[in-house]
């Protein structure tokens, strides 16, 4: 009778010691799979969730928060519709590189988190900023350029590997040759939020 008891106790250890090893197991998965998350991923994990987390409020570089409802995700950027800017939300590029934090509400937490499961590859998925702001340039959009020293408005003459041309002129008027006041050659690292007039 009392080796029964004995064998029942060592298997109760066993057992207890199994489920402790693959608790432990199961823990350190999770933080290798949560290190190796990219702010892209949490970003694209927090609009994927419920509509009502889909929205971000993001502190810039600059030390200003701005609420944003994402609507593409390239490799190093996010194109988004900037809300709280007047009545039509205009549209707006975000560099991952100007971002300086993410504030989550604590419904956002979770699906920021969240494993996902990758998609297709897609086009845009690996479109990089230069390419979007090239894009800008050849339909010769008027934008506002957010940069560490203020707000600029132009249009974009060109753009290189690491920086672009911008032409200053007033906001709402056509890059005419007499409209344009200067310039700007801008790093690209520099750039802040782009706004699309």
């Amino acid at each position: 009778m009392r080796w029964d008891n004995l064998f029942d106790d060592l298997e109760g250890q066993l057992e207890n010691e199994l489920n402790a090893e693959d608790v432990e197991m199961r823990a350190e998965e999770e933080r290798l799979r949560l290190g190796r998350l990219a702010l892209r991923q949490r970003l694209t994990g927090v609009v994927s969730g419920a509509p009502a987390t889909r929205l971000l409020r993001v502190v810039l570089a600059d030390n200003e928060t701005i609420t944003l409802r994402p609507t593409t995700f390239g490799r190093d950027w996010l194109a988004a519709d900037l809300l709280g800017a007047g009545a039509a939300a205009p549209q707006c590029i975000l560099p991952f590189a100007a971002i300086a934090a993410v504030i989550l509400d604590p419904a956002q937490v979770t699906p920021s988190l969240a494993e996902q499961t990758e998609p297709p590859a897609r086009l845009v998925d690996r479109i990089g900023l230069s390419f979007v702001l090239r894009d800008l340039c050849r339909r010769r959009k008027s934008v506002q350029l957010r940069t560490g020293v203020g707000t600029i408005t132009g249009t974009i003459d060109r753009v290189g590997r690491d920086h672009l041309d911008l032409a200053v002129h007033a906001a709402g008027t056509l890059r005419r040759a007499g409209e344009v006041q200067q310039v700007r050659i801008v790093p690209v690292h520099q750039i802040h939020l782009v706004r699309l007039d």
